[in-house]
């Protein structure tokens, strides 16, 4: 495939076999059987990899149906408002939103406005941008619109943790305690010790399209699931 190839076309269930070993792309499987090849990035130590989404790459047809299977995963909690987290996050926020039938949504930010309040801001990082030292804001115009209400938190992927996490203190510390948090993938197991750090209510709160683990490189060469 070409690079610009990747996620732009969700294929009927069993279009590619359930291998347990993958070489160029992962083979993601949605809920119910579709399935979306995603490029397969390796890390630094060049033995492990990760399977990698870029929701603002995608097509809008995949971006309409991670955004649909999502909201209809969320829908039963009731949600009355959904929050977005910078960068990717927006992108899928803004169409779940709209598919449960709101009329708008929060956006979060790293762009500091000139009436935003410091201490309406948090320190941020995320896998992706590891050495950009940013914060993490809410317009203060916001607040009202989540106060006392139900809440999702809703970003593209959930990996480290970080960046979730740095969301969760964010509104935590306005007064808002979100009842779901939402991503289009949960990537690796490696979150669930940050947010079991962040507080132990926050794991069972999580809900995605599907999960992708840590690839190894095997002897033949091949990339499957580490132990």
């Amino acid at each position: 495939m070409a690079p610009h190839d990747f996620w732009q076309e969700i294929h009927p269930p069993g279009t590619f076999a359930e291998e347990k070993e993958f070489t160029s792309f992962y083979v993601a499987v949605l809920e119910d059987g579709r399935q979306l090849r995603l490029p397969i990035r390796v890390l630094a130590d060049g033995d492990r990899a990760l399977a990698s989404l870029i929701v603002n790459q995608a097509s809008f047809a995949v971006l309409d149906a991670l955004a649909e299977s999502l909201a209809d995963r969320i829908r039963p909690l009731e949600i009355d408002i959904v929050a977005g987290l910078p960068t990717l996050g927006l992108t899928l926020a803004a169409v779940v939103a709209q598919k449960l039938g709101h009329q708008r949504y929060v956006p979060l930010g790293t762009s500091r406005k000139f009436w935003y309040r410091d201490e309406l801001s948090v320190a941020l990082s995320s896998i992706t941008t590891p050495t950009q030292q940013k914060r993490l804001y809410i317009d203060p115009r916001m607040l009202p619109l989540l106060q006392g209400r139900r809440v999702a938190l809703i970003d593209d992927v959930i990996s480290s943790g970080a960046s979730i996490v740095a969301g969760l203190n964010l509104l935590t510390a306005c007064g808002i305690e979100p009842a779901a948090i939402g991503a289009a993938m949960l990537q690796s197991e490696r979150w669930r010790e940050s947010l079991a750090a962040a507080g132990p209510q926050w794991a069972a709160r999580i809900v995605s399209v599907f999960a992708t683990p840590i690839l190894e490189r095997n002897a033949a060469g091949r990339w499957q699931a580490a132990p």
